[in-house]
């Protein structure tokens, strides 16, 4: 098991990451072009949206504003693009991952992570990856639960780069900080939002708004 401050605290840039572990689900975006970082986290009816912080400076709106959080009947989805809509409308968490593939950033080709987190403690995490052949591959991980003050989690990429490096490997098992703990082990040039849901309480941080 890692420490998941230590861990992000040694990566300025993991791109955005899932972590979901007994009591909480955690979900955090960075970025390092001014339109990445020009966004903010708020509250829906049914989880959070992205939206941008100041309108006129945002550019292309398509693979940074979205749903990261929607409820699925009794279950929460989280995922780090519009493929939360996808899962939602499918009804069904696979068939929603199925239906989609990596973002087209070329050369990043960023790996779409998502997560569905059920009233039992059980949950699912996937990432849809781009493979040199040009084919998606789609990995799918199902836990049982995990114990108190553990968690897993899973992000875009495994560190900084160019072109950035893809996750590898499963979810990292890690023990679950505290929602302030986490947003300050985030790089402070890079961090953008996070979402915190602890026990059902939510809090968001984001750094456009001082946080």
């Amino acid at each position: 098991m890692q420490n998941l401050v230590e861990l992000l605290e040694n990566n300025p840039y993991p791109g955005r990451g899932i972590v979901v572990g007994a009591d909480r689900v955690y979900y955090f975006i960075m970025g390092r072009s001014q339109n990445s970082r020009n966004r903010v986290f708020v509250k829906t009816d049914d989880g959070i949206r992205t939206e941008a912080h100041d309108p006129a400076k945002l550019e292309d709106p398509s693979l940074i504003i979205y749903h990261p959080v929607r409820t699925l009947g009794d279950d929460l989805v989280v995922t780090n693009g519009d493929q939360t809509d996808t899962i939602v409308e499918a009804g069904d968490f696979r068939a929603g991952c199925m239906k989609r593939e990596y973002e087209p950033d070329a050369p990043n080709f960023t790996p779409r992570i998502s997560a569905i987190v059920r009233p039992d403690g059980s949950f699912e995490m996937s990432i849809l990856k781009h493979q040199e052949s040009g084919r998606c591959l789609r990995e799918f991980f199902a836990y049982e639960g995990a114990d108190v003050g553990t968690g897993y989690f899973i992000s875009t990429y495994q560190g900084d780069g160019n072109p950035l490096p893809t996750f590898a490997g499963e979810p990292i098992e890690v023990s679950l900080p505290e929602p302030d703990e986490l947003w300050a082990a985030l790089n402070a040039d890079n961090k953008v939002s996070l979402y915190a849901n602890v026990g059902g309480d939510v809090k968001l941080y984001n750094k456009n708004l001082g946080d």
